[in-house]
C-alpha cells in the first residue's frame, strides 16, 4: 500500500476550485486525459487518459466545498482518494490523499513515486486553468 498526500493554496474562493475539480464534463484543463465517460450520473465514471489507460471511479463522498471522496481501480492499481477543501481569507486551500495498492507485484517499489508524479502534475494542471480564467 502506498498513500501520498499533496496540499496547495489559490488565492480564490473555494468554490471555483471545487467546481473545476469535481466536473466530470469540462476536464479539458487536464493534461493527461483524453475524456471522462460517465457511467452512473453523479456516482461512477471512468477516465481514460491519453496513453490508452481506463481507470474507474465510484463517488463515496460529495460534501460541497468541504471533502469529495472515491474509490478508484484500473488493470494496475486499486485505492481510495481523499479531496479535502477548506477557505480562509480569500485562500482556497486543498489537500488530496492517494491511497494505492498496486495490483502487480513489480510495481509495487515504484507506486509512491508515481502517484507523487501525477499529483504534481494534476496540481499544476490546476493551477494553470485557475490562473487563466483569473
Amino acid at each position: 500500500m502506498a498513500i501520498s498526500t499533496i496540499e496547495a493554496e489559490f488565492q480564490c474562493e473555494v468554490e471555483k476550485v471545487w467546481e473545476i475539480v469535481t466536473s466530470l464534463y469540462k476536464y479539458s484543463w487536464r493534461s493527461d486525459l483524453d475524456k471522462i465517460v460517465v457511467t452512473i450520473p453523479e456516482k461512477e465514471f471512468e477516465e481514460h487518459t491519453k496513453a490508452g489507460y481506463v481507470t474507474k471511479f465510484k463517488i463515496t463522498a460529495f460534501d460541497e466545498y468541504k471533502k469529495y471522496e472515491f474509490d478508484m481501480e484500473n488493470d494496475n492499481m486499486q485505492g481510495h482518494w481523499t479531496g479535502k477543501f477548506s477557505y480562509k481569507d480569500g485562500i482556497t486551500r486543498i489537500e488530496f490523499t492517494e491511497n494505492v495498492i498496486a495490483k502487480k507485484l513489480i510495481m509495487k517499489p515504484f507506486v509512491r513515486i508515481y502517484l507523487k508524479k501525477q499529483q504534481a502534475k494534476y496540481i499544476q494542471d490546476l493551477r494553470d486553468v485557475l490562473e487563466a480564467n483569473g
